[in-house]
């Protein structure tokens, strides 16, 4: 299952049916799960854990030194979950000391060619990054959120659960759940109705979640009045709270 070519170190732990090819490189503090593949021309160091039966594709780099010039060579981690595919050119960085001290990729993601995720960045499940979106330090990233092709998120963003950005959007503030976005900077246009109809959100809760968008985004209301009326919604239906959450704790302010 390992390529003679493969370098492996001594002191990583692979696991049952682990798949290295040909002129990868595994470092000492890696730690891969069962039935994970990792192709050809990959390097993987760093204090990095992998899950089970991901594939990782050729020309990766998971687990190097952040991009932080306060970066020490102190021990921090990068760790990667279950079922996920990792495309070509990937970089993921371990985390920094100023933060948690971990870069973390969760479950069942889709992970699209030359995609950089940078230090200290929490990326949640099933979410989908197309080529070349980009998530600068300390990011997170919502459950089911789809960054489309050259989405560029700045440090410290939050882009909300089940959001949607279209191709070459530059999101300079806090991305709602549920809303879709596209431009430089980033403008709401509406919803993302498909996708909450894909993942079982019902008729009435959508329809809700569209009320408490025109609250925020199509009534004269000032922020705070928007967040009040928001909550009188939330109260009516519990499948908006996650967007008055997330509207009442943004520290960077949110695309409007």
């Amino acid at each position: 299952m390992i390529h003679p070519t493969a370098i492996i170190h001594p002191g990583a732990r692979l696991a049952a049916n682990v798949t290295v090819g040909a002129y990868s490189l595994v470092g000492e503090h890696v730690e891969v799960g069962e039935n994970t593949r990792i192709g050809p021309h990959v390097v993987i160091e760093g204090h990095t854990r992998i899950g089970r039966d991901n594939e990782i594709f050729q020309f990766c780099s998971l687990g190097a030194a952040p991009q932080d010039k306060k970066y020490d060579a102190e021990p921090t981690w990068l760790e990667i979950g279950d079922r996920n595919t990792i495309r070509e050119y990937c970089s993921f960085n371990v985390g920094t000391s100023q933060d948690v001290g971990v870069t973390r990729v969760g479950n069942d993601n889709w992970i699209m060619a030359y995609v950089h995720v940078a230090h200290d960045c929490q990326v949640g499940d099933h979410t989908i990054f197309a080529n070349n979106a980009t998530l600068a330090g300390h990011v997170t990233v919502g459950d089911w959120a789809i960054l489309g092709g050259f989405t560029g998120v700045h440090q410290f963003g939050r882009v909300g659960a089940h959001s949607f950005c279209g191709v070459g959007t530059v999101l300079l503030q806090d991305l709602p759940p549920f809303v879709t976005v596209a431009g430089n900077p980033a403008k709401p246009h509406g919803i993302n109705s498909e996708g909450l109809r894909r993942r079982g959100f019902s008729a009435a809760g959508i329809a809700a979640i569209k009320r408490a968008y025109r609250v925020l985004y199509r009534s004269s209301l000032s922020l705070e009045e928007a967040r009040e009326r928001i909550a009188e919604i939330v109260t009516e239906q519990p499948e908006v709270a996650p967007f008055g959450e997330f509207i009442s704790e943004s520290g960077r302010g949110i695309v409007r």
